[in-house]
């Protein structure tokens, strides 16, 4: 004998399909019920997980929710994309740590989230489904039609005599339209036309005045703060001078084909800067050192941090252990750096660990038509290069007034930490080099 509450789960007829059997007043469920009625019960006791908002930085503890990609009810596969928080640095992307189904965001876009924070709630397993199966589209429409089996069917009447008790879908026109096929004989009505929507905006009017305020994003937010900062706490003072580039451009048209050919990168100059100042650096140690407290760190070590703007604001990809890099290495790993930096916008493909740290910055503004600056010290480095755009300009050459490609550079630099002569003497380091390039091959001084 079963129990009423066997029996009251077997009259909800949306739990199987089987045909239930009625036996001395008793309803009876049929083997196939019982499954339904199990894999009902196994489907509501899915396991939800909550997704919390990732570890992202040591010195990152907070970001803002910038979209969703997923919404309640979407179904997500492991590893796949359901939000982006937008950090002073990056943007980090929060993924489905398994399959499942969305069932609750707990933030709102433009919220500011924090590390740890609960951000959204999947529910796993096969609720990941969004769309029903056939099958459970079968079973929500059969408590209709069992409980029109349930009711007493009337004696059916023959054939000739049913009369189809559907209403037309489209009604015969009445009157004189019926004559006409629907049109009145007056002809089709005129169709007045909608006027132009309210919202169209209005033409400005001659000599108007508009203003458009943006909200800034974390990053253009944070580079504003440290560059402020680098100004207030950093004693910084520019030299500059001017570099020949002859030498250097004609090793690159000689050999850029075959660099290419043989090692599939572009042989640019900002590998040449690049060993030029490793060299330097190794020279003169104070530019490659930083400030904490009362303590100056000096480094055996070369981290170059390469200044690259993107739509988002300015970022500096850092090129590790530069100074056991040759002339290829160093272009292959800024060549990475740049198409990581040039997705950066709209994939993000920039981490965390590719700009931490950094100890000598080098900026290039010459690529963007720059003749002369002062680059803002990248705090707590020392110092910071500035490569500006090549020009031909007339030099004085052994006695003899000559044309030649000449970029100006500009070093500014931390006075708390340099000395006038060391600064001057670095740049001027990293000028004989560029000039005669086979000094950076020989590692002579």
């Amino acid at each position: 004998m079963l129990s009423k509450q066997v029996i009251a789960v077997a009259r909800n007829r949306a739990f199987f399909t089987g045909k239930h059997v009625q036996r001395a007043g008793a309803l009876v469920m049929t083997a196939e019920s019982h499954m339904r009625c199990a894999q009902f019960h196994s489907t509501h006791l899915l396991q939800a997980e909550t997704i919390k908002v990732p570890q992202m930085a040591e010195s990152i503890s907070e970001g803002t929710l910038r979209s969703w990609s997923k919404q309640v009810g979407d179904s997500v596969e492991v590893d796949e994309e359901v939000a982006t928080i937008e950090t002073d640095k990056i943007d980090v992307t929060v993924n489905a740590s398994k399959a499942g189904k969305i069932v609750e965001l707990l933030a709102k876009e433009d919220d500011t989230v924090v590390v740890g924070q609960d951000l959204f709630r999947i529910e796993v397993g096969e609720g990941g489904q969004s769309n029903p199966s056939p099958k459970e589209q079968e079973t929500s429409e059969e408590p209709k039609e069992l409980a029109e089996e349930s009711k007493v069917k009337d004696p059916e009447e023959p054939k000739d005599q049913q009369v189809d008790k559907k209403p037309s879908e489209h009604p015969p026109p009445s009157g004189k339209d019926k004559l006409s096929g629907g049109i009145p004989p007056e002809g089709p009505k005129e169709v007045k036309k909608d006027p132009k929507p309210s919202s169209a905006a209005a033409p400005k009017a001659p000599g108007s005045r508009n203003e458009t305020r943006v909200k800034m994003n974390r990053m253009r937010l944070r580079i504003a703060e440290r560059l402020k900062e680098s100004q207030n706490a950093a004693a910084s003072l520019t030299t500059f001078n001017e570099i020949d580039m002859s030498s250097l451009m004609e090793m690159r048209k000689k050999y850029k084909d075959e660099v290419l050919k043989e090692h599939d990168v572009k042989l640019g100059f900002m590998s040449a800067f690049a060993r030029a100042c490793t060299l330097a650096l190794k020279e003169i140690p104070a530019a490659n050192a930083s400030i904490e407290g009362d303590e100056i760190i000096y480094r055996d070590y070369v981290d170059l941090s390469v200044a690259v703007a993107t739509p988002k604001g300015l970022v500096t990809p850092v090129v590790r252990n530069a100074e056991g890099m040759g002339f290829l290495e160093i272009e292959k790993e800024i060549a990475s750096l740049g198409k990581k930096a040039s997705k950066y916008a709209r994939d993000g493909k920039l981490t965390l660990e590719d700009m931490a740290g950094g100890s000598f910055t080098i900026s290039n503004g010459g690529v963007f038509g720059s003749l002369y600056g002062t680059p803002i010290i990248n705090l707590p480095q020392a110092a910071v290069l500035g490569m500006h755009s090549i020009k031909e300009k007339p030099v004085v050459v052994n006695g003899q007034i000559v044309i030649r490609p000449i970029m100006v550079v500009a070093l500014t630099y931390d006075h708390r930490l340099l000395d006038g002569r060391e600064a001057v003497t670095f740049l001027v380091k990293v000028r004989d080099y560029i000039e005669d390039p086979r000094k950076m091959l020989l590692a002579l001084n």
